[in-house]
């Protein structure tokens, strides 16, 4: 995930490219068929195993092992094709918002429905549809994503850029998106996503502790990167809170933005005051420098704003995380899905 922004490239879907082939229109089609040319171009994993590679293979091999033996997720062709590209990101993500609200802005498509971004393997193609929507009014974020769930429609491959990345990234990123493909609910977006992140990164957890231990040095990496990252998510939520309470009162459009462009200021003058204070790392130093926008907010809202209550959930009921993705895949996409994991893991 690209970390100054925390925003999970992981989790960032686009508009679940999977959906490409089955629908018309010049868009679907061009993203469709680059979707097809990446997957051409892929190699079986295998074949990998005596080369430069053998170790990143080793690793994907054991820990899609522990994805589907040890925590139950579908088993599936996902992971086992690499793929070589020649930049160090999957796809460029167009997310948008009021400018004077958490309001997000949602495409719709066939067979996933409603989703809150818009994916293009061209970033040339998500800067224009990003001008589309700051010509109607909106705030607009586009984030590169390193990868997505095509939900079992095709074999989701791995990317050579791929190769550079910690043992607990990679965990996240199979368990994530094996999670997608495992259970996705039509029209829920932000339960999906919120599933997903909390069942990627405590994966990843059991993962490092099984594959290191506690005491490990590279569990202690992935911890170092869990608290910086639970720290800028933190600093997120009070920011979202701030506007939120702006938003919400009777005032003037105009005194809205006025206000809103104030507080994102102040926030940034704290976040640059306060960092060596909150942060274990310089991962996150560039946030004051990031043009902050409620597109760019509203994604937090998406993938965190049901804070503590998956993990509250997952503690009182066992810490089982077997159990827990069991529960999961019994919810259905009618009704609230919160209750239903509820309920299905009493």
């Amino acid at each position: 995930m690209k970390s100054i922004s925390v925003i999970p490239a992981v989790a960032a879907m686009g508009v679940l490219l999977s959906v490409f082939l089955l629908c018309s229109g010049c868009y679907t089609l061009t993203q469709g068929f680059t979707l097809l040319g990446y997957l051409n171009q892929g190699v079986p994993l295998e074949s990998l195993r005596d080369g430069e590679e053998s170790q990143f293979v080793e690793q994907i091999l054991d820990i899609r092992a522990f994805a589907s033996d040890a925590l139950g997720l579908k088993k599936s062709t996902n992971y086992t094709r690499y793929v070589a590209i020649d930049r160090d990101y999957l796809a460029a993500v167009v997310s948008g918002a009021a400018p004077d609200s958490f309001t997000r802005y949602e495409w719709r498509f066939p067979i996933v429905g409603k989703v809150p971004y818009k994916g293009f393997f061209n970033p040339q193609d998500a800067k224009r549809e990003g001008e589309k929507l700051k010509k109607r009014g909106f705030d607009v974020w586009i984030r590169q994503v390193d990868a997505f769930s095509t939900l079992g429609w095709f074999s989701d491959p791995l990317y050579s850029y791929m190769r550079d990345y910690p043992t607990y990234r990679l965990a996240d990123l199979i368990i994530h998106e094996t999670l997608h493909a495992t259970v996705y609910l039509k029209g829920q977006s932000q339960f999906n996503e919120e599933l997903a992140e909390f069942v990627g990164a405590e994966g990843a957890r059991l993962y490092m502790e099984k594959k290191f231990g506690k005491a490990s040095p590279e569990y202690q990496q992935m911890q170092d990167s869990e608290a910086d990252s639970a720290a800028f998510i933190a600093f997120i939520q009070e920011l979202i809170a701030e506007l939120s309470d702006v938003y919400a009162q009777s005032l003037s459009r105009e005194e809205k933005l006025k206000q809103k462009e104030y507080i994102i200021q102040k926030y940034k003058n704290r976040f640059d005051a306060e960092y060596e204070t909150r942060f274990r790392s310089d991962n996150y130093r560039g946030f004051s420098r990031l043009p902050i926008n409620n597109a760019y907010l509203e994604l937090f809202r998406l993938y965190y704003a049901g804070g503590d209550y998956l993990r509250n959930m997952y503690e009182s009921s066992g810490r089982d995380l077997p159990k827990f993705i069991a529960a999961a895949k019994t919810i259905t996409s009618k009704g609230d899905p919160r209750k239903q994991l509820e309920d299905a893991l009493q």
